[in-house]
């Protein structure tokens, strides 16, 4: 037995009610005086995923889209003890509070991604 729910078309848009799609994990705009971080700069992203042939390849894409300079080289893989996920570091060459925004988002969103930090 299936423990997965489907919402209504009504549900759905009662939760997502007053949610910006452009802005859907509500982040708070940060002045540039006030960012704890120097732009531009190397900046890591870590990654925990479902282990899969094509995770790297498929994440580094997304990378690449944000940082064309992103040299896949420089990832950091940790495999887990028992093989099922896999830790990833990306080195992003950061330029700004967006750009990093984005790639949280894109990484977070890809199906195999479990976290970011």
């Amino acid at each position: 037995m299936s423990s997965i729910k489907t919402l209504t078309a009504e549900q759905l848009a009662e939760l997502t009610k007053g949610v910006d799609v452009n802005n859907p994990f509500a982040l708070k705009e940060i002045p540039p005086e006030e960012s704890l971080i120097e732009y531009p700069s190397d900046f890591p992203i870590k990654v925990m995923a479902h282990t899969h042939p094509d995770l790297i390849d498929l994440l580094t894409a997304l990378v690449l889209e944000h940082d064309p300079e992103f040299d896949r080289e420089t990832i950091e893989i940790r495999p887990s003890s028992k093989g099922n996920y896999t830790g990833l570091t990306f080195i992003v060459r950061a330029v700004s509070r967006e750009q990093l925004d984005t790639i949280y988002q894109k990484l977070h969103g890809h199906e195999l991604v479990k976290i970011v930090l």
